[in-house]
């Protein structure tokens, strides 16, 4: 593992063999033996909650009993760390440039304060194997950390199993003249915040620093292009965005759906789902008299969660004290902010080339109900072994 991962991290996972009790007699002289190695592969690639809470525990440096939260907190920062080595040194990077994005230390540190925040301790910054066991269960992404490590750094795989993708893939990116608001444990974080069915390549729709600031150009980059991330840092250096489930549209109402939501990033990492109060989940308009003229995302006119100004470089976050769609707090440092940087990223496919993908497909492929209905009433697949399913991929 030293190869690609930092001592610390090789320590940690040498606590977490030393913790498992083999049956057998220990090595003379220390170390550790087969049989702690087979079962410490056996938990981490693929075990429960259960197994993995003590394994978690000592690689926290915790006791058998017990490890506070600060401990676990340094445990995920190291593991996040050394996951974007292992990503790094094994070239599995999937199209982006760590080179050209944001620092991947603060994001690793910021990845693991949202991840230990959702810690539930019984004692005061102080967690049980039964409380490891249950946020285990809650955030599957610590699991996912683990498998990717120990699969990729020891050389272990498993066939029925493959290591876990964290990261989605880069479309084509002027990476040249682009740097990102993006790190990879930010893309780690928001991945699984996404619907199933936008997990398509990712490509840039518009950066200032690649397009200029311009709300022209912003809207005509991104409207029509199906689902999208939009990033914003202002010159406080706070940085936040929104998903937006559907291609942002000019029109003077509000627009979108319940997979929408808000998210912080810096100073702390953040995600704010809908609330259910309203629907005003999304909001783009240009050229009215009558209407704001701007990019919002939540909250009401003139009190967005999140708004853009068309007038660019303005912007304000009001919550007081919070959006009433998604229940973010204020995400910019001041209420009303000066823009540093804006990003956008498409998410999935425009609304044409979907609709093509699915008229491409077999209804078999596109609802496996329908199939399995079939069988049921005994009707017979006359395409079965003539046709291959589309791949998704």
């Amino acid at each position: 593992m030293g190869k690609m991962v930092p001592e610390s991290m090789i320590l940690r996972v040498f606590e977490g063999l030393c913790c498992i009790d083999p049956g057998v007699p220990l090595p003379p002289g220390g170390g550790v033996c087969r049989e702690q190695l087979v079962i410490f592969l056996a938990d981490t690639l693929r075990g429960t909650a259960e197994e993995r809470a003590p394994l978690v525990m000592a690689m926290s440096y915790g006791t058998k009993m017990m490890a506070t939260t600060d401990q676990i907190k340094a445990f995920l920062e190291d593991l996040i760390s050394a996951v974007v080595q292992t990503l790094t040194y094994k070239g599995h990077l999937r199209g982006w440039s760590i080179d050209r994005m944001g620092d991947a230390a603060q994001g690793a540190s910021l990845l693991a304060e949202q991840l230990s925040s959702e810690l539930k301790p019984s004692d005061e910054n102080v967690c049980d194997v039964a409380c490891l066991e249950q946020w285990l269960l809650r955030v599957s992404g610590v699991a996912a950390f683990l498998e990717l490590l120990i699969g990729e750094a020891l050389e272990v795989g498993l066939t029925s199993r493959p290591a876990p993708t964290l990261l989605p893939l880069c479309g084509d990116a002027p990476w040249t003249s682009l740097h990102s608001l993006l790190d990879l444990p930010l893309l780690m974080f928001l991945i699984p915040q996404l619907p199933a069915g936008d997990r398509a390549p990712w490509t840039l729709l518009f950066s200032t620093s690649v397009h200029g600031e311009s709300f022209t150009r912003l809207v005509g980059n991104c409207k029509g292009r199906g689902p999208s991330v939009l990033l914003v840092k202002d010159t406080k250096g706070h940085i936040f965005g929104g998903f937006a489930s559907q291609s942002w549209e000019i029109k003077p109402q509000f627009q979108g759906d319940s997979r929408c939501f808000l998210f912080s990033v810096y100073p702390s990492m953040r995600v704010f789902t809908c609330t259910g109060y309203n629907q005003h989940y999304m909001y783009l308009n240009q050229g009215q008299q009558t209407m704001p003229n701007g990019l919002g995302m939540g909250g009401q006119h003139g009190y967005f969660g999140l708004w853009l100004d068309c007038d660019f470089g303005r912007g304000h976050s009001r919550a007081r004290p919070r959006c009433t769609t998604y229940g973010s707090p204020q995400l910019s440092g001041d209420e009303d902010f000066t823009l540093d940087t804006v990003e956008v990223w498409g998410t999935g496919l425009p609304p044409e080339e979907q609709e093509q993908g699915e008229n491409k497909k077999s209804v078999l492929d596109v609802d496996p109900e329908a199939q399995a209905l079939l069988e049921m009433t005994g009707k017979r697949l006359h395409s079965q072994g003539f046709r291959e399913p589309e791949d998704d991929g």
